[in-house]
């Protein structure tokens, strides 16, 4: 049965001077950690382009314009028609939304995006996302987000399934992930879309959260016949006149007023506008067969909205070429334009009855515009006039109908307004199952020593069983290899951004996390170490395979071992330590980890660092787990908070050490003094010792109390 753990000043350990002096200098290795609350009152970090470095990105004929005052976002001009118009706004993300990637800090992207609302262009700028940093290699990352060209923040995007992108019927538009880097690339994402719908909040006209991802869809149930007089009495369909006397007063105070033709009445302009998606609408106006085969040439969530002339006045202009987007009409949405182009539809004949003969034309409107056919909108008319014969001077000004439709017409689907790191919890459900089945059959078992433990016959093939599920799921499928980079982000994060959301983003490892940090309180480091890291899983597995070869295993001198056990501890406090100074070593440092290597990445890697990996699994045949025992970083984290450990729950009896040595030499981790007590720091929990200490053919004393007819108890022993 496990025991307390004896009271300070108690036990063999008890001022003992070695034993002192060692956990001094354990104590001071925390010192890194003790940073971390200075370092959250430091300012977080901030862009890094300025006009210079924004010239080189947008080069000429482009124009980058004065900086905003009130946010850090810089206009791209471009020349049009004589003046300058925003081609895009360019923006850094770390100044509008900076969430901590798993280095710790937030990855820095340049993003410009088009008055539209939609992507122009978007670059990494600098990051430290420790797969993308001697890993893959940036070039995946790259191409990443080179996806998001072209596609709205208008519209929610996920990251999917490497290769597997949803079509267009999807409310959701979706990025290509990148394989063993799913959650870096969705803590990018939600950087690209939160600092983007900052910009459009401010700059744009749209951005709230419920408009993101919102899909709104004609009922194609909904028909009612209706003649064209009873759509316009409904304000199913709009019809908008202009007169001479209003397109004066819009020109007046210009070099060209005064300039129109015909008396003021007379009709200037005169537009039907019409939302066809609507059976109710589109099927009266068109006909039922070619709604039917204009619905089919629409995209899903496309939409397309009608506009006839009847008046003088062409509003699509003598040089209009089919397919185009108009350069007189405009459809604008809550301070937005969107994108709305030409269908390019045959000008035969319509068989519209009722409507107007003269020009017209059907716009689509793409699902990535993000349009909300059941809020209003309003069609804005541009009317030019020209002034002067050799040098002509050309005015416009713009005229604008408001249209809307009932409610009652549409579907609204909105989507969930949840967190962003939601959707990778949702993603890996039953990846979480799994793993929380297993340390649910996990626990009983270490648990209950006269159980399954103290069967050897039974317990082995379980703990080969286990480290075999703990490698190729917990590790090469799930990804979720707990590693010093954890530490190494919450340094930087207490730094950077304050912010420790990034861990949300792998809810794999924040599972395993939680239950590392629970099983330290009760039996310290062991549990993880010896149960729970896919790369120290590797090392059992392959010196059990390797067992035929009867490969002799090296006995480290007692004293090295005392002094190569403190080799992790330095490592540990260099990395943190250069974290902590916010130098770039810290990422160097922490490859001595061979987690990314054998585990993330699957040995598909340079041949340095795969070369690397496969020698410390060598070395593993020969010293066992020296890598465990000697150098590795997170160890020494996790033996350091073993100390908090509540139990010694190796059970011990008073022969242990004098003058039984049995478990001593059984132990391949060295966790065992010739006094028979545990060196709970060092200890991987593979439960070998408390089999022998149960298991009355093994146990020595307990072969010599029967053979005496005396009943041995087991005792706790404090560690030296």
């Amino acid at each position: 049965m496990p025991h307390r753990r004896p009271r300070p000043g108690g036990g063999a350990a008890a001022g003992h001077p070695r034993a002192g002096r060692a956990l001094g200098l354990l104590a001071l290795l925390w010192v890194p950690l003790l940073w971390i609350p200075l370092l959250w009152v430091l300012p977080a970090a901030a862009g890094s382009l300025d006009r210079a470095g924004l010239e080189k990105l947008f080069p000429a004929p482009l124009v980058v314009g004065e900086k905003d005052e009130a946010a850090p976002v810089w206009p791209i001009l471009k020349q049009e028609a004589g003046s300058y118009e925003v081609f895009a706004y360019a923006f850094e993300s770390i100044d509008l939304a900076p969430i901590p990637g798993f280095g710790g800090t937030p990855p820095d992207l340049l993003i410009a995006l088009a008055p539209d609302g939609s992507f122009r262009d978007v670059r990494v700028i600098a990051h430290h996302e420790p797969v993308f940093l001697e890993g893959l290699g940036e070039a995946p990352l790259f191409a990443f987000v080179e996806q998001y060209v072209g596609l709205s923040a208008r519209r929610a995007i996920r990251v999917g399934r490497p290769n597997a992108r949803a079509g267009g019927a999807a409310p959701q538009a979706v990025v290509d992930g990148v394989s063993m880097a799913t959650a870096s690339t969705r803590v990018i994402n939600e950087s690209i879309l939160a600092a983007s719908l900052a910009v459009a909040r401010r700059k744009l006209g749209f951005g709230a959260a419920a408009q993101v991802g919102l899909k709104v869809e004609a009922k194609p149930d909904l028909f009612e016949p209706l003649s064209y007089r009873q759509l316009l009495e409904r304000d199913y369909v709009k019809r908008f006149t202009v007169t001479n006397a209003e397109a004066e007063a819009a020109f007046k105070g210009t070099s060209v007023e005064g300039s129109s033709e015909g008396p003021p009445e007379a009709v200037l302009s005169d537009l039907v506008i019409a939302y066809l998606n609507a059976p109710s609408i589109g099927r009266n106006l068109l006909g039922e067969v070619r709604h039917a085969a204009l619905m089919r040439e629409l995209g899903p969530g496309d939409h397309a909205v009608m506009v006839v002339s009847a008046g003088p006045l062409n509003p699509l202009g003598d040089d209009f070429v089919l397919g185009s987007v108009p350069d007189r009409l405009s459809i604008q949405q809550e301070g937005l334009t969107i994108n709305a182009r030409d269908m390019a539809i045959e000008r035969r004949g319509a068989g519209m009855e009722g409507l107007p003969s003269g020009p017209w034309t059907i716009l689509r409107i793409g699902s990535q515009a993000g349009f909300d056919p059941g809020a209003p909108w309003i069609l804005t008319e541009k009317i030019v006039r020209e002034r002067g014969q050799i040098l002509v001077e050309r005015i416009a000004q713009e005229i604008s109908a408001p249209y809307a439709l009932p409610a009652a017409l549409f579907t609204r689907e909105t989507p969930d307004a949840g967190p962003s790191w939601i959707e990778s919890w949702r993603a890996r459900g039953v990846e979480l199952g799994l793993i929380a089945a297993s340390l649910g059959l996990l626990v009983p078992v270490l648990a209950r020593q006269r159980g399954l433990v103290s069967d050897q016959r039974r317990f082995t093939p379980f703990r080969l069983a286990f480290l075999a599920f703990t490698l190729l799921f917990i590790g090469w499928y799930a990804q979720a290899q707990l590693s010093v980079l954890t530490l190494v982000g919450l340094v930087r994060a207490a730094a950077a951004t304050h912010d420790l959301s990034f861990l949300l983003y792998d809810p794999p490892s924040l599972l395993l996390w939680g239950f590392v940090l629970a099983t330290l309180v009760i039996w310290g480091r062991g549990t993880f170490c010896g149960w729970l890291c896919p790369f120290g899983a590797l090392q059992e597995l392959a010196a059990w395979a390797a067992g035929p070869l009867r490969i002799r295993q090296i006995t480290v001198p007692p004293r090295l071992d005392r002094g190569l056990r403190l080799v992790k501890y330095a490592v540990l406090a260099g990395i943190l330590g250069a974290a902590a100074l916010a130098s770039p070593l810290a990422d160097s440092l922490s490859e001595a980890e061979p987690f990314k290597t054998a585990i993330t990445l699957s040995f598909v890697r340079s041949s340095p660092f795969v070369l690397y990996a496969a020698g410390l699994i060598v070395l593993n045949l020969f010293v066992y787990k020296g890598f465990c025992r000697y150098l590795c970083p997170l160890g020494a984290g996790l033996a350091l908070a073993g100390h908090l450990r509540i139990l010694d729950w190796i059970p011990r009896r008073a022969e242990c050490g004098s003058p039984c040595q049995l478990c001593k030499v059984r132990c391949r981790y060295g966790a065992i003094a010739p006094s028979g007590a545990v060196d709970y720091a060092e200890c991987f929990q593979c439960m070998d010792c408390v089999t022998i200490i149960h298991d009355p053919r093994q146990c020595v004393p307990q072969v010599v109390a029967r053979k005496r007819g005396r009943r041995l108890t087991p005792r706790p022993v404090a560690a030296e």
